[in-house]
């Protein structure tokens, strides 16, 4: 049966601190009503390429995006196209890249900072342009554009996490409490979205290293982490979903024909 379908990119967030810092949503783990992933993310490790590969399941050297500075718009078809070609409502509070990637290009602050247009892959967003902008404040546009809206595809994109970690690196104090942070964050919003009927999905694009950066091959760069909540998941510990497939996982979700990779072993 078709769901709604809430999406989280907690930028810069990785596996090995998911592990122990999310503490909210490992509660929803240990009481069975969640389930807990390890993804690699896909090469190159940083963030407009990952953007990409996860709102489309095409690998950055296939789409192009292959590094940050790539700005134009994106030539693949995304979770957002094909929810609306589906005749669904999508919305997305997201760092200034995902407008430029799939409403319009270059991002133009007065005009695309608070969209709100039938027209677009995007109908409605909030899109932020400061990597220090509040993930406090990204919560509250998220959920403004949840109640005002009631979209069928809401992403929600939060940027302290990478923020915190380009500033202090992986082993600091100041990266692990921004992860801290959002998990309390989440802990506000997370059952209000399961009882509105969404099926959540978190995750991060890639993770950091000690060098205050991304970019390479090593674990703590690529390993991220996946949490699903809901009830259309089989929480199957066994369940192997790749970074690439949650494009696909998604759609299936959300009942809308498409072409993409999907985890079958993801969903019930």
């Amino acid at each position: 049966m078709p769901s709604k379908v809430i999406l989280v990119v907690l930028d810069g967030l990785s596996h090995s601190v998911a592990q122990h810092a999310m503490g909210h949503l490992h509660a929803w783990c240990d009481a069975g009503r969640a389930a807990f992933y390890r993804l690699d993310c896909e090469l190159p490790a940083l963030s407009r390429p990952l953007y990409e590969a996860i709102l489309t399941g095409v690998r950055p050297i296939d789409s192009g995006i292959v590094h940050n500075d790539v700005s134009r718009l994106s030539r693949e078809r995304s979770m957002f196209h094909y929810a609306r070609d589906a005749g669904l409502s999508t919305a997305a509070a997201a760092y200034h890249w995902v407008s430029e990637l799939y409403n319009r290009s270059p991002f133009v602050a007065v005009r695309d900072r608070h969209t709100s247009n039938e027209s677009l892959p995007i109908q409605y967003g909030h899109f932020y342009y400061a990597d220090h902008y509040p993930d406090s404040h990204l919560f509250v546009d998220a959920e403004s554009l949840r109640l005002q809206h009631a979209p069928d595809l809401l992403l929600v994109h939060p940027m302290n996490i990478d923020d915190a970690g380009h500033k202090q690196g992986l082993d600091s104090p100041q990266y692990r409490n921004a992860a801290r942070m959002a998990d309390v964050l989440l802990a506000d919003h997370l059952q209000n979205w399961v009882d509105a009927g969404y099926q959540v999905l978190v995750t991060a694009d890639h993770g950091m290293n000690v060098d205050r950066s991304h970019n390479g091959l090593l674990p703590e760069e690529r390993q991220v982490p996946l949490f699903v909540i809901g009830d259309a998941f089989s929480l199957d510990a066994n369940a192997r979903p790749r970074q690439l497939e949650l494009c696909g996982s998604i759609c299936q979700l959300l009942g809308v024909p498409h072409d993409k990779p999907y985890c079958a072993e993801l969903l019930k």
